[in-house]
């Protein structure tokens, strides 16, 4: 009769309870690890991806900072031109105070609302 090779697969019957116990962590510990590894990861290439998008952002943020100073100074000069520069600036800071106050006081109704 042929006996199994000592080398080779174990039967479960040939097997304690404590060694498929102990094989049985072994099995967890080694799946939630490659589970965390691909989660890691899908994670770094997502964040990859967004870098490009978060950069682009960024300098979109950054032109709109400018286009807005632009637009400031604009009103600026052309109230400066008609009333004079110190009223011309006293105005166009309230015009300009007033429209971020406004703006800020529909986000807060709007945050409220939400929460």
């Amino acid at each position: 009769m042929l006996k199994p090779a000592g080398d080779g697969p174990h039967r479960g019957g040939d097997r304690s309870f404590g060694e498929l116990a102990t094989q049985l962590v072994d099995d967890a510990k080694a799946y939630a690890r490659a589970e965390v590894d691909l989660a890691k990861a899908i994670a770094a290439d997502k964040a990859k991806s967004v870098r490009l998008a978060a950069i682009l952002l960024a300098a979109a943020l950054l032109f709109a900072f400018g286009a807005f100073t632009a637009l400031s100074v604009a009103i600026f000069v052309a109230l400066a031109t008609v009333m004079g520069p110190i009223l011309g600036g006293i105005v166009a800071f309230l015009l300009i105070a007033g429209i971020a106050g406004a703006l800020a006081w529909l986000g807060v109704r709007k945050l409220g609302a939400a929460l």
